[in-house]
């Protein structure tokens, strides 16, 4: 259960200190700039000052789904974080509190970063998100908490993150 080799169409990730940029051609950002406000009918998130925010919403909003409910409905994730070993099965409910705190956090900043689906087996678990950046927010936040190996690859094409944690 070791780090898994670099995927054809994917870059190794060597720094941790690089922000990734969004490529303009992601099928889940609005091509174009949306009235303002608009309301998520899904989630509520408004979107006003040129961003999904959480804000009551106006009663003349527009409605129009966030990226995240898309992605989420689609079940197509952005990023996927996969966490393995031994030291994940004996610290699970430690690590999920962390990944659930991160998470939490994350959200109420920025409502289009949200977790989609967890997925455990044996000393597995995958995590599914709607943002690249949720998914090595939370690789990153485990790795500082427990050590252990991340590796991180970007597919630029896809704007998809693959990232891995073991210990």
């Amino acid at each position: 259960m070791g780090i898994p080799n670099v995927r054809p169409g994917y870059r190794q990730i060597t720094r941790r200190d690089t922000i990734f940029q969004e490529r303009v051609d992601d099928a889940y950002k609005v091509k174009g700039k949306l009235p303002e406000p608009t309301a998520c009918p899904q989630c509520s998130a408004v979107f006003q000052q040129g961003r999904w925010q959480w804000l009551p919403a106006p009663a003349n909003a527009r409605e129009h789904r966030c990226p995240a409910c898309q992605r989420i409905q689609d079940n197509y994730p952005a990023g996927f974080l996969m966490l393995e070993g031994d030291f994940l099965r004996e610290h699970h409910d430690e690590i999920m509190n962390l990944v659930q705190n991160f998470e939490k956090t994350k959200k109420s900043q920025y409502p289009l970063q949200r977790i989609m689906a967890t997925e455990g087996q044996d000393n597995s678990l995958l995590i599914t998100t709607t943002d690249i950046h949720l998914a090595r927010g939370i690789g990153e936040a485990i790795h500082s908490a427990y050590q252990g190996n991340l590796d991180l690859q970007y597919n630029e094409n896809e704007n998809l993150l693959r990232a891995y944690w073991s210990r």
